[in-house]
């Protein structure tokens, strides 16, 4: 059973949760020795083409799919052949496959492969070896990996963090440091910057800056500022909106900050399978305000057909402030990377 991202996981102040947190600390310990070893003892796999790894260090809600779909297109816009490349998350099939929109479901890839593949060819692999050598075999000359910053199969050219940028009242994006499920980190904030090559944080329209704290956090790394860009305006009129994302209070909040005449907003466990009983009822809350019904692009691609067409759907993109730079530098990393091949 899937749960709701606890909200005091990204608060700085220990008193939030403080008893959840007494009694998960020694799983969070087990749970980041875990980690560190599967990576000490990896051997990873040089799959013949550069590698770029997106991911994070926190249990879900940084915005790495949309920054893993921006890079491709710039990538692909330079002349790169990129792939994406993802585990394939929540889908029932394992893969080594490409991922075909027309055809696969969320249920069958995941929701995030699915976006991946509206930009670029997407692979879905349970084995990252065998996917990799699936997309060079079928003619990609780059990867782009996303969700990996915690699996050493492969061997990465580039190894990006993405962290999300907001720090209001006392939000934090990583809490007061606590590994899963005492908190929201994967591992040890140390750690895992330890084996990154730059940190992108992600911010959202309406923050004019990166937080001078947060920014110190990440020594000497190359810091790149992405921005979260909506594609259009919220339809008009009431909307009763709804996330199953890691992070639905974002949604909700971008929502308001966009002009939506927001009337209600349910929270859903992330990567939620909604079903009929679901919607329905979302459906019936709606009419009693005369509303439409608004969610994300990542939660839309898993409804049921026949629901599509009732729900709105509000994408987002992720838009880099120094673009160019951002992708001369990624250029640089893949031209010495076949160079030294």
């Amino acid at each position: 059973m899937k749960l709701n991202t606890p909200a005091w996981w990204y608060r700085r102040d220990r008193r939030q949760g403080v008893v959840l947190r007494m009694l998960l600390t020694p799983a969070g310990w087990i749970w980041a020795a875990a980690t560190a070893r599967r990576i000490a003892r990896a051997r990873p796999v040089d799959p013949g083409v550069p590698v770029i790894s997106i991911g994070n260090l926190t249990v879900g809600g940084s915005g790495k799919t949309p920054v893993a779909m921006e890079t491709l297109r710039l990538l692909r816009a330079g002349g790169n052949e990129a792939h994406a490349l993802s585990r394939g998350y929540g889908g029932r099939l394992e893969g080594p496959l490409r991922v075909d929109p027309a055809v696969h479901t969320a249920a069958d890839v995941g929701d995030e492969p699915l976006m991946l593949a509206t930009g670029a060819p997407a692979w879905i692999a349970g084995d990252r070896v065998a996917g990799a050598r699936a997309a060079a075999a079928a003619g990609a000359r780059c990867l782009v990996l996303d969700d990996a910053h915690q699996n050493p199969n492969l061997t990465k050219t580039l190894s990006l963090v993405v962290v999300d940028g907001e720090t209001r009242d006392e939000e934090w994006p990583f809490g007061d440091g606590a590994v899963f499920p005492a908190g929201p980190m994967r591992e040890p904030l140390k750690v895992g910057l330890a084996r990154a090559d730059a940190v992108i944080v992600l911010l959202p329209a309406d923050l004019p800056e990166v937080d001078l704290e947060l920014r110190a956090v990440f020594g000497d790394l190359p810091v790149f500022v992405a921005r979260l860009a909506a594609e259009a305006a919220p339809p008009p009129g009431p909307q009763l909106g709804f996330a199953g994302i890691a992070k639905p209070w974002k949604v909700e909040r971008a929502l308001k900050a966009a002009g939506c005449d927001l009337v209600d907003f349910a929270a859903f466990p992330d990567h939620a399978a909604y079903s009929e009983g679901e919607l329905t009822a979302l459906a019936d809350r709606a009419a009693v305000f005369d509303a439409g019904l608004i969610t994300t692009e990542k939660d839309w691609v898993r409804l049921p057909p026949e629901w599509r067409a009732r729900v709105t759907s509000w994408p987002v993109r992720a838009r880099f402030e120094r673009e160019a730079e951002f992708r001369d530098w990624l250029s640089a990393a893949i031209s010495m990377a076949r160079d030294q091949d």
